[in-house]
């Protein structure tokens, strides 16, 4: 009897090991969350979680805005595959000794489409638009000199036609600088809220609600009911250490990230990035390592910085490879005064 159970337990064990993971894809609402933000995170492989210091930590980690020592403003470009457009503006204000705050949107947009029908698969001759929406506000203070938290909250919109679902959500986020060679550890959870819903006049119809009966009005108008969905939730936690802090005017940051989403299997990403006189900056990465049947991998870009008159600008490009899909290219520009 106990072997046969050692025998049963050895081919579970086996099924559980060469069986494909249950991995959800394509199982939450509004996918653009996903899409990375910042020129800087995306040319490091998006590995960013601990090295978001910049106006783009309400996307990556929100306790990093408690590390900006001014005011500053980003806005990032970036030509999404299949010819979508994905924006982020973010803007961040220091209170002193209170802490910091800071607000942002993200858009994703695309041209208008013709709206096609069963009758008419050539086209109406009317077009609908889509896009996505998220706006956020964010709060972050430095406990000590050392550790950082920081937290956001956020209303989300999808729409399409006629039709919208919306959400709120909130982030929270960790970072702690051990003061060791660089060395930084990191931690976020995003997208933490309610479920969303298609609703609106696209969901109308006319039904007859008993078909049996003859003479029944076929014409009372009804609404459909949609299924709810959740939103992407994304865990992150992640490692930074800087190996020539304090030896040169250079920097060599090495950075690894490892993400536990709702809606894919695990993953790491990791990045590394080239600064001199922190001014010029040369950046490398791969995302989504460990994970099966992905399209991203590598990345890559550059970045300068200098200051005009008080205030410092920041240009940053960033090129990621899509596989079978076009390549992504993204473009931002920061100010800090």
């Amino acid at each position: 009897m106990f072997k046969k159970i050692i025998v049963i337990g050895l081919l579970i064990l086996c099924t559980v090991l060469i069986a494909d993971p249950v991995t959800k894809s394509g199982t939450t609402a509004v996918g653009f969350l996903n899409i990375d933000v910042g020129s800087r995170a995306v040319g490091m492989g998006s590995a960013y979680c601990t090295l978001a210091e910049d106006a783009t930590a309400m996307y990556w980690n929100p306790a990093g805005i408690a590390r900006i020592p001014g005011y500053e403003a980003l806005f990032s470009y970036t030509r999404w595959i299949a010819d979508i457009t994905f924006n982020y503006a973010g803007m961040v204000i220091p209170l002193g000794n209170t802490g910091t705050i800071g607000i942002n949107a993200t858009f994703l947009t695309m041209d208008d489409m013709e709206r096609t029908t069963i009758d008419q698969p050539d086209g109406t001759g009317e077009t609908f638009s889509a896009g996505d929406l998220a706006v956020g506000v964010s709060y972050a203070r430095n406990l000590t000199d050392r550790f950082s938290i920081g937290f956001t909250a956020k209303y989300i919109e999808e729409k399409i036609y006629h039709s919208k679902a919306s959400a709120f959500a909130i982030d929270v986020g960790t970072m702690f600088d051990t003061q060791f060679q660089g060395l930084k550890i990191g931690m976020s959870i995003s997208n933490y809220g309610t479920k969303m819903q298609m609703t609106g006049r696209d969901m109308l119809t006319q039904k007859d609600p008993d078909p049996q009966i003859s003479g029944n009005n076929d014409k009372i108008n009804a609404s459909l009911n949609t299924d709810q969905f959740d939103l992407p939730l994304m865990f992150r936690v992640g490692v930074s250490m800087d190996f020539l802090k304090g030896i040169s005017n250079s920097n060599l940051i090495l950075s690894v990230d490892a993400l536990h989403p709702n809606d894919n299997a695990e993953s790491v990403n990791i990045g590394l990035e080239y600064t001199f006189n922190n001014m010029f900056s040369l950046r490398g990465g791969y995302k989504s390592l460990l994970l099966n049947d992905s399209e991203e991998g590598l990345s890559a870009g550059g970045g300068l910085k200098y200051p005009i008159a008080g205030t410092e600008i920041r240009l940053d490009y960033a090129y990621h490879s899509f596989g079978i899909l076009n390549d992504v290219q993204m473009l931002s520009i920061g100010l800090s005064f």
